[in-house]
């Protein structure tokens, strides 16, 4: 069995907009949603901006019962349901109130879950008062809290899990929901990930010294991939949530389509050759991408955009080689290619997801969205890719194929495929 997958829903909760309608405007006008945090400040962090969505008491109600809410800490699980139930309302779909859904499911990654609801726990069973943790500490500090969640709230009936693959979470979710969906298990599948908001999810990044300190004064300065005084990365959080569906099931029920997935690849460099716990495998990266166009049946020359893991770390020239090497091009052959963490930050485990979505946004638009923070880009990048590739106004285009990759700590990689849907 080999059928075909589109994607039929999405929704996003970013730095730089909450909802689909937000976060394009954002994309499309270079709109940052970086900001100083004074928390951080406090805190001693060296790098004290972040990028932290903004999420109203309206999106919160509709989301979430009074109930729930009650003694509520999980900003990751708050972010992936606001994301998922957007989602699944865009496609048009509604939760099964009778029984459960036995065609639909989901695959909805986390990094840490729960790690403010968990701290305080800690503090509650240290002063011995275990008996007043509440009725919902377990499921707001679980791994896969947040597909747990989803799960109930749309009455899914197929597979409901969880996946962790630190920055390569949101790509691998979509690739897992695929492959479920292709093999014909599931009709439909709610993919995505998301990632907890604060210091105590920050400060390790901090400590490593892989975060910018030279911005604290200008936020929205501070994310600069591909640019010569990138510094490091500024840390986000949020989510991101697309629903791939059977395409004879799509149309049955009359869905609009996004784009389709042709396929991808998921891959590790082993901790071998050059990669580590925090390095990419660079042989590894460019075999992820290698092998994902055979999977889609795609030929290099006709990816027309990409949209890049790109960090504002000293990665990011050893990035676009493996790029130009994989897809055999360079200059002003190279694919238009993007970094949307220049606006959003790096959202870590739900990274994947949120980009993937500005991906699709792309496809449904015809457009490539403007880079921002790198008009002087990075000599080493220049020397391969011609400049014009890295727009930085918002271009009109046509947009056929677009390529989207992940590359996480533990030496993980992964790359999915999105085209302009033609039945």
């Amino acid at each position: 069995m080999n059928k075909r997958v589109v994607i039929t829903g999405l929704g996003v909760v970013a730095p730089n907009g909450t909802g689909i309608p937000a976060f394009t405007h954002a994309l499309k006008n270079g709109l940052s949603g970086i900001r100083y945090d004074g928390q951080l400040q406090e805190l001693g962090f060296s790098c004290q901006i972040a990028g932290k969505p903004v999420i109203t008491d309206v999106q919160l109600s509709a989301a979430f019962s009074e109930l729930e809410l009650r003694a509520f800490n999980g900003s990751g699980i708050m972010y992936g349901v606001i994301a998922g139930l957007e989602a699944w309302k865009d496609a048009g779909l509604l939760p099964d109130i009778e029984e459960p859904d036995w065609h639909s499911g989901t695959v909805f990654g986390s990094g840490s879950s729960g790690v403010e609801k968990l701290r305080e726990s800690f503090y509650k069973i240290d002063e011995k008062q275990t008996r007043r943790l509440g009725s919902n500490v377990v499921m707001q500090t679980m791994s896969s809290g947040v597909s747990a969640y989803l799960g109930g709230k749309l009455g899914l009936g197929n597979q409901v899990t969880t996946n962790s693959s630190a920055c390569t979470t949101g790509a691998e979710s979509i690739l897992m929901a695929y492959e479920r969906i292709k093999n014909g298990h599931a009709k439909r599948m709610l993919a995505g990930s998301t990632s907890d908001s604060g210091p105590y999810i920050w400060a390790g990044f901090d400590a490593m010294r892989v975060c910018t300190y030279k911005h604290n004064d200008d936020p929205e300065k501070g994310s600069r991939p591909m640019s010569a005084t990138a510094s490091g990365f500024v840390p986000g959080s949020g989510a991101g949530a697309l629903v791939l569906e059977d395409l004879d099931a799509a149309q049955k029920r009359g869905a609009t389509i996004y784009a389709e997935v042709l396929g991808g690849n998921i891959n590790s460099g082993g901790q071998r050759g050059g990669g580590s716990m925090t390095a990419p495998n660079s042989a590894a990266v460019q075999r992820c991408i290698k092998d994902a166009l055979a999977n889609a049946g795609v030929n290099s020359k006709d990816v027309d955009a990409i949209n890049g893991h790109l960090t504002a770390t000293t990665k990011d020239g050893a990035e676009i080689e493996n790029w130009a090497v994989a897809l055999e091009r360079s200059g002003v052959d190279f694919p238009f290619i993007n970094a949307i963490k220049a606006t959003a930050g790096h959202c870590l485990s739900g990274a994947g997801s949120i980009e993937s979505v500005a991906a699709i946004l792309q496809i449904k638009d015809q457009c490539i969205f403007p880079n921002i923070n790198c008009e002087d880009i990075h000599p080493a990048i220049a020397a391969i890719i011609n400049p014009s590739r890295i727009p930085a106004t918002l271009i009109n285009t046509e947009i056929n194929i677009i390529a989207k990759a992940s590359f996480g700590f533990g030496d993980v990689n992964a790359c999915v495929l999105f085209k302009k849907f033609e039945s």
